[in-house]
């Protein structure tokens, strides 16, 4: 019997490939994707992107989508907590198990495993030490489209958002910047692949910067729903 698991779902390619690792292996059935958004913007947290594009996206994806609402500011003891109310509904539904797209952050890792504990669940990483490089690759290859929608603005210029992760992206990311972003150095929207009933239409707009703290800066692209 597979066991029954939710997708931590960020929008972007790691979380959409990973997803598509654990569906073609059949190991696990995967019962909701589960996104957090800021309550105040609607936008999904660091990615920046609307609510109507998420829905959009989970729609073609065909799992129920799950949000949660986190409260503008909120620190990592509002954000544990509304994650483990969460994650205890998750559990009552007879889910064991939260898949995450992460490829190397140990420290990361070990959070979430700690977590989850704590509810009795347990955390998959399907794409877990994988060459960043290869990988990207091979979700190109395997017909993933992503667009990035955010970068962070120490490492990369702005006019990298809303471009496509393709082979000339991937040629033009200055040397030590991780090719999945896996660093923080950007964020992406998936539109289309193998898990998509249909591609998700959208159109680019405008570039805004943002700043957290004194030494976070950000260039967000919109991204709009397309008809």
């Amino acid at each position: 019997m597979k066991k029954k698991a939710l997708m931590n779902w960020s929008s972007g390619k790691d979380a959409a490939y990973a997803l598509w690792q654990v569906l073609q292996a059949g190991s696990h059935q995967v019962d909701f994707l589960f996104t957090t958004l800021s309550a105040a913007y609607r936008r999904v947290s660091m990615h920046g992107l609307s609510e109507a594009l998420l829905d959009a996206q989970a729609a073609r994806v065909g799992i129920p989508l799950r949000k949660a609402w986190l409260p503008e500011q909120a620190g990592l003891e509002d954000y544990n907590a509304i994650m483990g109310q969460e994650m205890a509904f998750m559990r009552d539904q007879g889910i064991s198990t939260s898949i995450f797209g992460d490829i190397f952050l140990e420290d990361l890792k070990q959070y979430r495993e700690r977590q989850l504990e704590q509810v009795g669940m347990e955390g998959v990483f399907p794409l877990w030490k994988r060459d960043s490089r290869a990988l990207v690759e091979a979700m190109i290859a395997d017909g993933f489209k992503a667009v990035v929608v955010c970068v962070n603005a120490d490492l990369l210029p702005a006019h990298f958002t809303g471009r496509v992760i393709d082979a000339a992206f991937l040629a033009d990311l200055p040397e030590g910047v991780d090719p999945c972003g896996e660093n923080g150095e950007f964020h992406s929207f998936v539109v289309d692949g193998p898990l998509f009933s249909s591609p998700v239409p959208y159109r680019v707009g405008q570039v805004e910067e943002r700043s957290y703290g004194e030494q976070h800066r950000f260039f967000f692209r919109e991204l709009l729903l397309g008809e």
